[in-house]
C-alpha cells in the first residue's frame, strides 16, 4: 500500500499529550481530533490467502494470441494487436489511436466476464497493466478513502482491506476480475454490491477524449448495471451512438469510501449465515466472513481452479431477472420473489438499502432448473460444453469446447425457460463476436 497525499488529506494532528509510561500502540484520540488514522499498516504477507482471480497475469508466460488465453471461458478466436499498458498515458493514447483509425477496441481485465467467439477480435485488445492501490485520506471522523488502479486485480484489494481494516470488502470475495470492472457490472455477492463502496471513478470517456471525473450519482448503478454499461445499448448514454464490446467509459482509476472496522454488517443472507453459523443480523470478523464466502463460492464453482471444469465459466452467466409487480404474478407461486433494493444509497453500519417499489427480483437459478435444464445438462450427451456440475447458472467449458459450442447451450436455455415461464434471460457477459 502506499500513502499519495492530495489536497484532501486532514491536516496533520495536534501534539499528542505526554506519553504514559508504558506507551500504548494504539491511535491516541485526542477529544474533537478528527485526523487521527485508524487503518491498520500489515505486510501483504499477512494479508488473507488469495485466491486466482486472473484469466492471464500481465506480463506472465508468452504473449496471449487468442481470446482462448485470455478469458475464464477459455473460447475465443486470435486477436488482431494485444497491448498491455504499464502507464495511464500508454492506455489513453492506445484507444485514442485505435478510435481514431475506427479500430475496434477491448479493454479486457480479468477476462472472467468475456463469451467470445471463435472468429476472435480483430482489433485492439488492451489490458491496464497498472495495479496501484493509494490510501487518501483515512481519520476517525470521515473514514477511509482509497483508490484502486483499473487494472488491479480485485480480490487483491479485498485482501488488503481486510488486513486494513476497511470494512465492506469481504462479501465480495473471489470475484475474479480487476477493479475496473467493478464498477461497470456493480459486482456484487451475498447482498452486497460494489454500489455500497465506491464513491467515484476517473475514466477516459472515448466521446470527448479526455480525462473525466464521474460521481457515484453520475455512474447510476443498478443491478449488474451502470451508465458505464448502457453506452453499450442506449445511444442517448453513449452520445448519440452505441459502444461495444467496450463502452465510452474506460475505468482508469476507482475511488472507495469506506468506515474503519473489523466487523461486518449485519449478516443477511440465510445461507451465508447457515456456513458461518450464525443468526441473520449478526456481524462476525470481516476475516472469517471472507473463509465463509470463499466456501460457498468454491461449493458452486465460483472459484477459479484450472483443475476444475466447472470454474471454467463466466461465472453466473445470466442476471436474476427484475420484473414489474404484474409481470411477476405470472410466475408460479413457489417461484422465488425478492425485493429490489438500491445499494448506491447504503451507509454502511446505518443505512440498509432502500427498496425500489413496483419491482421483484427472481431467481434464474430456480428458472432455469425448473424448465429441465438440470446441473450437467449439455445439449447432447459428450458435448464439450455445459452446465455446471455444482450450480445451473454457470455455462462451462468441459475441455475442448468453441465460443460456437458454449453459444448453441446458451441459446438452448434462454429458448427453454422463455417457452416454460415467458421471461427472457439476459446474460451477464460481453458477447464478443455474436
Amino acid at each position: 500500500m502506499t500513502t499519495t497525499p492530495d489536497d484532501r488529506t486532514p491536516a496533520e494532528a495536534p501534539a499528542a499529550p505526554a506519553a504514559p509510561a508504558a506507551p500504548s500502540t494504539e491511535p491516541q484520540l485526542v477529544e474533537g481530533d478528527c485526523t487521527v488514522p485508524l487503518s491498520v499498516d500489515v505486510d501483504p504477507s499477512a494479508w488473507p490467502a488469495p485466491v486466482q482471480a486472473l484469466a492471464h497475469t500481465p506480463g506472465s508466460g508468452a504473449r496471449p494470441t487468442t481470446l482462448a488465453e485470455l478469458t475464464t471461458l477459455r473460447v475465443g478466436g486470435p486477436v488482431g494487436r494485444y497491448v498491455e499498458a504499464t502507464t495511464q498515458s500508454e492506455l489513453t493514447e492506445a484507444i485514442r489511436e485505435a478510435d481514431a483509425a475506427g479500430t475496434p477496441v477491448l479493454v479486457i481485465g480479468g477476462g472472467s466476464n468475456i463469451m467470445a467467439s471463435d472468429a476472435g477480435f480483430d482489433g485492439l485488445v488492451i489490458r491496464d497493466a497498472r495495479a496501484e492501490v493509494s490510501l487518501v485520506s483515512d481519520s476517525v471522523c470521515g473514514g477511509v478513502e482509497v483508490t484502486a488502479t483499473a487494472g488491479t486485480t480485485w480480490d487483491d484489494l479485498v485482501r488488503e482491506a481486510i488486513a486494513s481494516q476497511w470494512a465492506g470488502f469481504a462479501p465480495l470475495s473471489g470475484i475474479p476480475g480487476t477493479v475496473g470492472a467493478a464498477p461497470v457490472q456493480n459486482i456484487g455477492a451475498y447482498g452486497a454490491e460494489v454500489a455500497e463502496l465506491i464513491a467515484s471513478v476517473r475514466a477516459w470517456d472515448r466521446l470527448r477524449n479526455r480525462v473525466v471525473w464521474l460521481a457515484l450519482g453520475e455512474m447510476r448503478l443498478a443491478y449488474r448495471d451502470s451508465r458505464l454499461k448502457q453506452s453499450l445499448s442506449d445511444t442517448e448514454v453513449g452520445g448519440g451512438r452505441l459502444w461495444g464490446p467496450t463502452g465510452r467509459w474506460v475505468v482508469l482509476d476507482a475511488t472507495f469510501a469506506v468506515r474503519q472496522g473489523s466487523l461486518s454488517s449485519r449478516i443477511a443472507y440465510s445461507q451465508l449465515a447457515g456456513t458461518l453459523g450464525v443468526e441473520l443480523g449478526e456481524r462476525v470478523p470481516e476475516r472469517e466472513l471472507r473463509e465463509a464466502v470463499l466456501e460457498l463460492r468454491r461449493s458452486k464453482g465460483m472459484v477459479l481452479d484450472g483443475t476444475d471444469h466447472d470454474t471454467w465459466s463466466a461465472g453466473s452467466f445470466f442476471t436474476n431477472p427484475i420484473l414489474t409487480t404484474a409481470e411477476a404474478e405470472h410466475l408460479p407461486e413457489d417461484a422465488p420473489r425478492f425485493p429490489v433494493t438500491d445499494h448506491s444509497q447504503v451507509v454502511l453500519g446505518t443505512k440498509e438499502a432502500p427498496v425500489i417499489e413496483g419491482l421483484v427480483k427472481t431467481s434464474a437459478a430456480w428458472l432455469i432448473d425448473h424448465a429441465g435444464f438440470t446441473k450437467g445438462f449439455a445439449v447432447e450427451a459428450g458435448a464439450p460444453a455445459g452446465l455446471s456440475t455444482k450450480h445451473v447458472l454457470a455455462l462451462t467449458n468441459r475441455g475442448g469446447a468453441t465460443g460456437a459450442d458454449l453459444a448453441r447451450l446458451r441459446d438452448a436455455v434462454v429458448v427453454g425457460v422463455r417457452e416454460r415461464y415467458g421471461v427472457t434471460l439476459v446474460p451477464e457477459p460481453v458477447q464478443v463476436g455474436f
